[in-house]
């Protein structure tokens, strides 16, 4: 995240306009540079503490999202690849002439549990290396 960011005042930063600005002053733009790393380190130091909180809770509602959502991305994926199908098996070795059971959005469904796989990987690797 922090090299995106950065990126972007890269772009800025060797921009001949920008630069002129702080023309024989190198040492200043190095300094704004430092600056603004650190200050985003300091935002994301901040945004792990209130994750830390919102972690410890009891309540459900502060401290169970996380878990609600796998729970709903596992349900759902479940519901797409097997119980749907065997569901409309069941109702044609029965007989039973109903309509289609609706599908599910694949595309953005498996955006967020990709994502969420992700978080859990990089966590995971965050505790073997004991960070």
């Amino acid at each position: 995240m922090i090299g995106d960011i950065l990126s972007i005042f890269r772009g800025l930063l060797g921009n001949k306009d920008f630069i002129d600005l702080f023309k024989g002053k190198e040492a200043k733009l190095r300094e704004f540079e430092i600056a603004l790393i650190q200050e985003m380190q300091r935002a994301n130091i901040h945004q792990i503490e209130l994750n830390k909180i919102e972690a410890s809770n009891k309540n459900l509602f502060v401290s169970g999202w996380r878990p609600f959502i796998g729970w709903v991305c596992g349900s759902a994926l479940a519901y797409h690849f097997i119980f749907r199908d065997f569901i409309t098996w069941i109702f044609d070795v029965a007989g039973l002439n109903v309509a289609p059971l609706p599908s599910i959005e694949l595309g953005q469904l498996i955006s967020i549990l990709l994502a969420m796989l992700g978080m859990s990987g990089y966590r995971t690797y965050e505790k073997i290396k004991k960070v």
